[in-house]
Order: C-alpha cells, then sequence, then structure tokens
C-alpha cells in the first residue's frame, strides 16, 4: 500500500490534531508494472515522486555537540480513510526521528487521476499549510523529506522540456531521476544550489561578552517591527571554494574580514532549490558597511542581548543557538 504527501506549490495538506497541524498522506492506487517499452516510469511521472528516507541527525551528530531543543509529539490519527501514521503514537526527539520513504503529489496529479482527497472548509479540520509554518514543530527529517518533495515536484514542472532543442522531455526509464531529451539525448538532473551562511563571532570590545554579528536583510522588510535581524549568506560562484564564498560574501555585504571558518552543518532549502552550508568565523578587522542593496541594519549584538532572530527550525536559528550554547545562554 503506498501512501504520499499532496502539495499545492509551496503547499501541504494536513490535517489538524490536538497536537496541532501535521502532514497527511491518501493512499494511492496501485500502479501498473512498469514496462520497458513505456516512455514513463510510474514511479516519475509528472506530478508525482518517489520520496527517499530522510535521516534523523542522531545518524551524524557526536554526542557532545548540543542537541535540538524542541521536542515534538503527535498522537497517529486516521480520519475517513485519510492517515498520519508515518508518525509515532507517542512523543518523539527531532534529532531521532527518520522518515520513512514515501511518495508526494500534487493536488492536480490527484484531480487528474481520481484520487481522492479530503474537502477542505473553514471546520473540516483539514487545509494547506505553508512548509515555512510547518517547520518549526516538524522533526527534522520529515521537515527535510517535505523539502524534497517540493524541490522534485517543482523540477519536474520546471525541466518538461529540453533547455537544449527545446523538445518535450522524457522521464529516464530507469529509477534514475532525470529528464531526457529523445532528439539530442541531453539528461536534466535537479539541480541544487549551494549556499553558505556564516555565524561570524567576536568579543565585546568593551565587557569581552560574546557578540554575534546579525544583519537584516532587505527581503525580510524595512517596515516590520520588531525588526527580524539573520546571518551572513549568499550563493557559491562557479570556482571557488566554500570557504572562498564565505569570505567573499562578508567582504562583499558588511566590508570586514573574518578568520576561523570552520563548517558546521547543512540544510536542505526549497526556495528554490539551496543546500544552505552553515559555518562558523571569527572577526578579524574592519569596520561594518552594509551593502545597501542587501542590508538595511548590521551590528555586532551581545549574545545576552539578540533582536528577533530568524525562527526555530531554520540553520540561521541553529547557527546562532550553537553560538549561545557554547556561551552558557539558552535561546
Amino acid at each position: 500500500m503506498t501512501h504520499a504527501f499532496v502539495f499545492r506549490d509551496d503547499t501541504l495538506l494536513c490535517h489538524q490534531t490536538s497536537d496541532g497541524w501535521w502532514p497527511l498522506q491518501v493512499q494511492l492506487p496501485q500502479s501498473a508494472p512498469h514496462s520497458e517499452n513505456s516512455e514513463h516510469s510510474p514511479t516519475y511521472q509528472v506530478g508525482r515522486v518517489a520520496l527517499l528516507e530522510s535521516l534523523a541527525p542522531s545518524h551524524w551528530l557526536s554526542d557532545s555537540l548540543p542537541k535540538n531543543s524542541v521536542e515534538s509529539g503527535h498522537k497517529a490519527a486516521e480520519n475517513d480513510g485519510f492517515t498520519s501514521d508515518s508518525f509515532q503514537a507517542h512523543p518523539f526527539d527531532s534529532d531521532t526521528f527518520t522518515a520513512q520513504s514515501t511518495s508526494a503529489i500534487t493536488d492536480a496529479y490527484a484531480l487528474a487521476h481520481n484520487i481522492v482527497l479530503p474537502t477542505i472548509t473553514d471546520h473540516s479540520g483539514y487545509d494547506f499549510l505553508p512548509y515555512r509554518q510547518l517547520i518549526t514543530q516538524l522533526p527534522i527529517a520529515l521537515s527535510t523529506q517535505i523539502s524534497q518533495a517540493i524541490q522534485l515536484l517543482r523540477w519536474q514542472e520546471d525541466t518538461q522540456f529540453c533547455s537544449r532543442c527545446a523538445t518535450p522531455a522524457v522521464h529516464t526509464k530507469t529509477d534514475e531521476r532525470a529528464m531526457v531529451c529523445p532528439v539530442c539525448q541531453l539528461r536534466q538532473y535537479p539541480r541544487v544550489q549551494p549556499c553558505v551562511i556564516t555565524a561570524i563571532t567576536r568579543p565585546n570590545p568593551k565587557t569581552g561578552e560574546m557578540q554575534i554579528l546579525l544583519a537584516q536583510h532587505r527581503r525580510h522588510g524595512v517596515q516590520k517591527q520588531p525588526a527580524m535581524y539573520g546571518l551572513i549568506a549568499g550563493f557559491v560562484e562557479v570556482g571557488e571554494s566554500l570557504e572562498h564564498a564565505v569570505v567573499r560574501e562578508v567582504a562583499e555585504e558588511v566590508n570586514i574580514s573574518v578568520t576561523n571558518i570552520s563548517y558546521v552543518s547543512s540544510q536542505p532549502w526549497p526556495f528554490p532549490s539551496n543546500l544552505m552550508l552553515g559555518f562558523k568565523a571569527t572577526y578579524v578587522e574592519g569596520d561594518i558597511v552594509i551593502q545597501e542593496e542587501e542590508l538595511t541594519h548590521a551590528d555586532f549584538f551581545d549574545i545576552s542581548n539578540l533582536p528577533q532572530i530568524p525562527f526555530k527550525g531554520s540553520i540561521a536559528y541553529e547557527l546562532i543557538a550553537l553560538v549561545a550554547h557554547e556561551q552558557g545562554v539558552s535561546l
């Protein structure tokens, strides 16, 4: 029996339970066996993708590293043939929960294939919710799997034609994720865009308390109060290392130099299809001069007196929380 998450753009079909909103899975009809002569693999039809198992951080985290402080609980719920039974019937730790392999479909695919979805009304207990809203309460592995689904479904939609000769592309006949041009044989794979994001620290010149560099980005809106402050981040350019990207982005956005660059962790981010690579670095010298096209303000803040920072579940929050943890401060 195959179940699938259901997406509408960057929103996910959810069911409201006593513990809050949680992703719902619908049962898919049995597909006909794949034929070697068919043009489309049933696993990778447009609007339907198979997801890989998503592992919990406990598979690679050292016991010496701080664990995610957020534990989420969920009671397994079944209603009208729809299920959220991929969750345990007891509280789970965000760092140990592993999301098993499953599928994802779009609501348009469900409609085209007569897959019944729950009726959504003001009081139905079902709704499509933004991924950004859900990420704060989902275990990390499940959040990563949903990110995977959003990116794959968007990739399918965006690569239906060959980028070289414009011929309609077809899915590869193997289990490989690729769109193939039947004329020039160009193979198009899902693309991942690497981005670096860096927590830059220094001692307060007057008090010695550890500080972290935070910036207000224009994309967060200059009129929002209280202002949201995040970390310096940017895309990796062709031909540069990750460390080089850290140095360049920091210099471009705030005009300072850093050293002791060290990798911390990563996070897939489906807006649009990024892999966020988190680093720590130490301030060396320079006066802050912001890149006004990107930022509205930037400064070093004492760890004990931070402005509003990104939400839990984002790698920016985790990097800031790690710096705070090292100073004995809990966010």
